[in-house]
């Protein structure tokens, strides 16, 4: 997914913090930040399971950092809805069957075999009650 961001900065901030370094910082550690990605889901019994690719970058950053924000979006990834707080957990091989079935429930293309790849891995994000 792409998108286009704008930033603006004042002169005068914009000019300090390109003289003593710190912007570069600042502008990567808010890309890192901003990081939406639309995905597919099923929800069973209060969680939501995703499939993603184990090369994917949503896959790393939940493998460091569970904690994530999710909203409803349209199939092109804009969001159409209010965000909530989960917590993503990388589910283990033995718990992918599960996954699998409920996300076949809801796309009949996930009952087609070819279409995995051996980088698949299922994630499975439960919000706090």
């Amino acid at each position: 997914m792409r998108c286009l961001l704008k930033i603006s900065i004042p002169v005068e901030t914009g000019n300090a913090t390109i003289g003593d370094g710190t912007l570069p910082k600042t502008i990567e550690s808010i890309l890192n930040e901003l990081k939406p990605e639309a995905a597919y889901f099923a929800e069973e019994n209060g969680k939501l399971y995703v499939m993603t690719r184990s090369d994917a970058g949503k896959y790393k950053r939940i493998r460091n950092h569970p904690e994530v924000r999710i909203a409803p979006s349209t199939m092109r990834g804009k969001v159409t809805g209010p965000e909530f707080s989960a917590t993503a957990r990388i589910l283990p091989p033995e718990d992918w069957p599960h996954a699998r079935q409920a996300l076949a429930r809801k796309y009949w293309l996930m009952k087609v075999p070819f279409l995995w790849s051996k980088k698949n891995v299922f994630l499975e994000l439960e919000m706090p009650q």
